[in-house]
């Protein structure tokens, strides 16, 4: 099975030890669940949002509930998660401690994502403009 990486993507270099697509399905039930586990992980957007804050460099709890208008308790149970997956690293200076990605390569997976969305989207958006274009000429016929 081939991997089609799209021209944005082609210069990102993947990890050796990762699997691939064409092996996930050579995966125990065990080790999908970690996989699952992952994108639980990545499917709660405040989490996203997270992660997106932490794109420019580390933070500290503080500055991001700030940042996303949530409760420091919320921002560090979510950070917790994160880290529980590998998702995010975190450093104690001080009395302070300060969050970062701990594995940048996230961000193509998710910039992959959403750009699979968004072409969804604008063929949805294609076909029911069609439909519309269609509805109109018919209506415009009975008349």
């Amino acid at each position: 099975m081939s991997v089609i990486i799209p021209p944005r993507f082609s210069g990102i270099m993947l990890p050796t030890t990762c699997p691939t697509i064409a092996s996930m399905k050579n995966l125990s039930a065990e080790a999908l669940q970690h996989v699952a586990a992952y994108f639980q992980a990545l499917s709660e957007p405040t989490r996203l949002q997270i992660m997106n804050f932490l794109r420019d460099g580390e933070l500290n709890v503080g500055e991001i509930a700030e940042s996303c208008g949530c409760s420091s308790a919320n921002v560090s149970r979510h950070l917790t998660m994160l880290m529980r997956h590998g998702l995010v690293d975190r450093e104690a200076r001080g009395t302070t401690v300060y969050y970062r990605i701990a594995d940048p390569s996230v961000y193509a997976l998710c910039d992959l994502v959403c750009d699979n969305i968004a072409s969804h989207m604008a063929k949805k958006a294609s076909e029911q403009k069609a439909f519309v274009k269609a509805g109109r000429k018919t209506a415009a016929a009975k008349r």
